[in-house]
C-alpha cells in the first residue's frame, strides 16, 4: 500500500509513537506486505478505516501491588491493550516478564488483531501482562502477584468483552489463580480466561495447540509442493512450550529435529531428539537446563550461540521478537535453508524477512503459523457456553482442519506471498467490518 493517505497516516505514526519501536515495526510490516482490494481502497481513505484499525481502542494500564515472602510490599506495571473488536470480543495472551512495555504489549495486540482475522473465526485482537519477573519467584508469591494483577484486570474482561489467555510465563498455573481470583471477585463461573485446566472449563489441545498448529502449517506448506515432512531437518529455537510442542509433532510427522534453545546458547542432536526426550522436558515444571543434556557425543550444547548456524532445510524461530536479525539470515541463506516459519510472534527482524524475501526463500509469518493457539481458545470459550466439553481427538482434529483453512485464506489471496497473503486476508475483513459497522 503506497498511497499518499497511507504515507501520512505511517508519518504521523511515526511521530507520535517514536519512542515505541516493536508497535512501529509491526505497523511497518503490515503496510509493506498487505494489498487492498481496490474495491475498498476510497471508501477505506474516506472514512479513515486504517488509521482505526492500526491504532488500539485503548491501553489500560495499572498498578499491581504484592507482597513477596518476606512481608515486602512490591509494585510492578500492568496494562492490557485493546486493540480491536471488530469481528468479536478482544482475545489475546497475557505475559509477564521484565521486557514487558506498552510498545511490545501494542505490537502484539495489533499483530493478535490480525492473525485472530486470519482465522476466519469471530474474535478480536488485545494482549496485556506485566514487567513482572517470575525467575526465582515461590509459587506463593506468583499466586499472589496474579491474585493481585487480576484484582485490576477483572473490571475490563468478561465472556463478551475481552477473554485472556497465557502466553509467555503464564501457562496452566498462572491461569488457574488468576481464573480462581476472577471467579470469586466476580462471584461467576464464566469462560473470562481461556488456558484453564480441564477440569475446570478447559479445553483438550489447548497446551499442545500453538506448536502442533505449527507443524500442521507446515505440512499444508509442503503438500503444496508435493512434499512432506518425512526426513526433513528441522532447526527450532526455543525450549518452552511452544518449542516442545513444535519439535514433538515435528518428530511423530517423520522430521528430524535438531536443535532447541534459550538465552544461553543451543542445543544441537546430530542424530535427531527423541521423541522420549522431548516428552520429559514436557513433564518437567520448570525450564530445561538445555546444557546438562549434552552428552558430548551426538548431543552437544554451543554456549552463547544461536541455532540458526546449523545447516537444515527448514528453520523455526520459536522463543521471542526479533531474535532473528540480518546476520542469522544470512548464515540460514549460505547454508541453503528452504522454508522459515515464524513460530513465535514477530521472531525476525524487517531485514532478515527482506533478506529472505531477496533470495527467494519460503518465509511463512506467525500471524499464519502460531494461530492454532488463539484457535484453540476460541474453541474453548465455545465449550464455555455451551457447558459442554469435547474430547482431545475432537480438538485435535478441529485444530489440524482450522490450520488447513488458513492457509487456504492465505493462498487464496496471494499465491505467491504468504505474508502479503495473510495480511491482506485479514486487512480486508477488518476494513469491511469496520465499513459495515460505521465510525
Amino acid at each position: 500500500m503506497q498511497s499518499n493517505y497511507v504515507k501520512k497516516l505511517v508519518s504521523k505514526l511515526s511521530d507520535t509513537f517514536a519512542e515505541q519501536p516493536e508497535y512501529l515495526q509491526a505497523i511497518e510490516e503490515l503496510i509493506a506486505f498487505s494489498e487492498l482490494d481496490p474495491a475498498l481502497a476510497e471508501s477505506c481513505e474516506q472514512y479513515n478505516v486504517l488509521a482505526r484499525i492500526l491504532q488500539p481502542d485503548r491501553v489500560i494500564s495499572f498498578n499491581v501491588v504484592w507482597q513477596n515472602d518476606q512481608g515486602e510490599v512490591q509494585v510492578n506495571r500492568g496494562w492490557r491493550v485493546q486493540h480491536s473488536n471488530l469481528i468479536g470480543p478482544y482475545k489475546g495472551g497475557l505475559r509477564f516478564h521484565p521486557d514487558v512495555n506498552e510498545s511490545v504489549l501494542k505490537f502484539l495486540a495489533l499483530e493478535q488483531t490480525f492473525k485472530n482475522a486470519l482465522t476466519g473465526l469471530p474474535i478480536g485482537g488485545a494482549k496485556g501482562g506485566a514487567n513482572f519477573d517470575p525467575k526465582g519467584k515461590s509459587t506463593n508469591e506468583i499466586m499472589r502477584f496474579c491474585q493481585a494483577f487480576m484484582g485490576e484486570l477483572y473490571r475490563y474482561i468478561g465472556p463478551n468483552t475481552d477473554i485472556p489467555a497465557g502466553d509467555i510465563n503464564v501457562g496452566p498455573r498462572e491461569i488457574g489463580y488468576l481464573f480462581g481470583a476472577y471467579r470469586r471477585i466476580k462471584n461467576k463461573f464464566s469462560g473470562a480466561l481461556t488456558g484453564k485446566d480441564v477440569g475446570f472449563g478447559g479445553s483438550h489441545v489447548r497446551i499442545e495447540s500453538t506448536g502442533f498448529g505449527v507443524i500442521y502449517f507446515v505440512e499444508e506448506v509442503l503438500a503444496d509442493k508435493e512434499q512432506s515432512l518425512d526426513n526433513l531437518t528441522l532447526i527450532l529455537s526455543g525450549a518452552g512450550n511452544v518449542a516442545l510442542n513444535t519439535a514433538k509433532k515435528a518428530i511423530e510427522q517423520g522430521a528430524k529435529v535438531l536443535t532447541l534453545s534459550n538465552s544461553s546458547g543451543y542445543l544441537l542432536a546430530t542424530k535427531g531428539l527423541r521423541a522420549a526426550l522431548i516428552d520429559e522436558l514436557l513433564a518437567q515444571k520448570a525450564k530445561p537446563d538445555l546444557s546438562q543434556i549434552a552428552n558430548g557425543a551426538d548431543i552437544k550444547w554451543y554456549s552463547d550461540k544461536k541455532p540458526w548456524e546449523v545447516d537444515a532445510d527448514i528453520a523455526i524461530p520459536c522463543a521471542t521478537q526479533n531474535e532473528l536479525d540480518i546476520n542469522d539470515a544470512k548464515k540460514l541463506v549460505k547454508n541453503g535453508v528452504l522454508f522459515v516459519f515464524e513460530g513465535a510472534n514477530m521472531p525476525c527482524t524487517s531485514e532478515a524477512i527482506h533478506y529472505f524475501k531477496k533470495h527467494k526463500i519460503s518465509f511463512l509469518p506467525a500471524k499464519a503459523v502460531n494461530a492454532g493457539g488463539v484457535a484453540m481458545s476460541t474453541f474453548e470459550m465455545g465449550q464455555n457456553a455451551n457447558f459442554y466439553p469435547e474430547s482431545f481427538e475432537k480438538m485435535d482434529e478441529k485444530l489440524a482442519l482450522t490450520m488447513k483453512k488458513i492457509h487456504q485464506h492465505c493462498v487464496q489471496t496471494n499465491t505467491q506471498n504468504y505474508l502479503v497473503g495473510a495480511n491482506s486476508f485479514a486487512l480486508n475483513r477488518l476494513v469491511k467490518a469496520a465499513l459495515a459497522q460505521g465510525i
